[in-house]
């Protein structure tokens, strides 16, 4: 039986003090097999973000199990926690976050220097990340010379240069249009069929439902539903899109 990526057991994540406490996690159980596409879907409020910060080790719980690899999370301190971020996680964000002084090259290549690589094997990683995203033939460009998805795309050849075992996304979506938006989720799709990556995205766009191979409702602070899509019913990944000259 193929081992879990993550493992999250009766979360709970209790935020603020005294009268303005807030329960935004109410014993949420979640796991993430390796080789799959999962969308985490909810109103908003439900605790989608809330979650996806405690499962890339940003927030720890205030109640519950969590396991990366099968490490447990319990009892680390944020000098420990950073280190497990660094070595396993990846995050890709809908506001791109790319440094705009820095090519799309040295924009991967900062997030392989915070894990230690540097030097010609940073270059060559961030090469051919950007390369497995369609972008080899934008590497020296910088992120005002990119169309919206493209940047998109470089944002996670950034969240995959360094190998993580997962990858988290955080409306990777919302702010491109039908096509860019359409070919990123096609990317993750296709990063899914690596068999020692699970990869999970936090989305409201539907259109984004024919990529996933499950998806996972939330609501009010807690998993209300699952489906899992079967082979035939699951969208084939698109290839790559070429470079645009009017920016998306």
């Amino acid at each position: 039986m193929t081992k879990p990526i993550l493992e999250a057991k009766g979360i709970v994540k209790e935020l603020g003090q005294g009268a303005g406490m807030v329960r935004a996690l109410k014993g949420v159980d979640i796991t993430l097999n390796p080789g799959e596409l999962t969308l985490l879907m909810g109103p908003s409020g439900s605790g989608k973000t809330t979650l996806l910060s405690i499962m890339g080790c940003i927030l720890t719980p205030t109640e519950g199990h969590l396991a990366i690899l099968g490490q447990s999370t319990a009892g680390m301190d944020a000098e420990e926690l950073a280190r497990l971020r660094r070595r396993h996680i990846g995050f890709v964000f809908q506001s791109y976050n790319l440094f705009p002084t820095l090519t799309a090259l040295e924009n991967v290549r900062l997030g392989l220097d915070v894990q230690g690589v540097h030097g010609s094997a940073a270059t060559e990683r961030a090469r051919a990340a950007l390369t497995s995203v369609g972008l080899a033939h934008r590497l020296r460009n910088y992120p005002r010379n990119l169309s919206g998805g493209e940047q998109q795309r470089v944002a996670v050849a950034r969240a995959i240069a360094g190998s993580p075992a997962l990858l988290l996304a955080d409306e990777p979506t919302a702010a491109l249009d039908a096509e860019n938006g359409q070919a990123v989720m096609a990317l993750l799709s296709e990063l899914a069929r690596d068999e020692s990556r699970a990869i999970l995205a936090v989305t409201h766009d539907n259109r984004t439902l024919p990529f996933a191979d499950r998806i996972v409702h939330i609501e009010d602070g807690r998993i209300v539903g699952e489906e899992r899509k079967t082979p035939d019913s699951r969208r084939p990944p698109a290839e790559a899109p070429r470079s645009k000259k009017k920016k998306a």
